[in-house]
């Protein structure tokens, strides 16, 4: 592996990245080598909550999920806030049974976030991808012992150059998540803001994938 994508959408099969596929349970692919699996809040649906869990449980045992979600909270939807709380929360249950990370889609939601990692004494990593919002923040998931994963507002957001240059080197990842933009694109801007070169940002996010996902990633 020479690159790691952290969250994507779009499984590009490139010899030389490791691609870290969104996987939802109604629409599982199994021809998808590595993947994460979970309940989005924006796809809650209170009859299928139970069927889906299920399904998370069953691919949760497989080497192949390497972590649960993308799962989490948003405030801006109109599915209520309590209802995303109890899935989250079943979610990352089964993420401490299966000592698997968790992939976090978090929308102005943060302290409830935090406040819920602290009352289930979360003991397995919990990445929020596809960060946007300013170092404040971020300094507070850093403290909190979350990592965190940039990609698209990287490339579309200036101002995040500041933010992502704070982040410590063991507590960060990268991804591509819905855009067309390669990983290799992301890479190269992160390593022209971190002042590094791109073999040494891809020793920093190997070493982070394997305090977090316990694996080697000689693949």
């Amino acid at each position: 592996m020479e690159f790691f994508n952290f969250h994507t959408h779009h499984f590009k099969n490139q010899a030389n990245v490791l691609e870290l596929v969104n996987q939802y349970p109604q629409e599982f692919d199994a021809s998808i080598p590595f993947y994460s699996i979970g309940i989005h809040p924006w796809y809650i649906k209170e009859d299928q909550i139970d069927a889906e869990l299920k399904i998370i449980e069953e691919k949760l045992q497989s080497n192949n999920c390497l972590a649960i979600g993308e799962c989490g909270l948003d405030k801006r939807i109109e599915i209520p806030l309590e209802q995303q709380l109890i899935v989250f929360e079943k979610q990352l249950a089964l993420a401490e049974k299966y000592q698997k990370p968790v992939v976090i889609h978090c929308v102005a939601a943060f302290q409830e976030m935090i406040a819920l990692k602290k009352r289930m004494k979360i003991s397995v990593p919990m990445i929020v991808h596809g960060f946007s919002k300013n170092g404040q923040i971020a300094a507070q998931l850093i403290k909190e012992g979350f990592y965190i994963s940039f990609g698209k507002y990287l490339l579309r957001n200036p101002d995040l150059k500041t933010v992502f240059q704070t982040i410590p080197k063991d507590r960060f990842f990268l991804e591509t998540d819905t855009i067309e933009e390669s990983i290799e694109q992301v890479y190269e801007l992160a390593s022209q803001y971190k002042g590094l070169t791109i073999k040494e940002l891809q020793k920093i996010v190997s070493d982070n994938f394997n305090a977090v996902f316990g694996k080697s990633n000689e693949n």
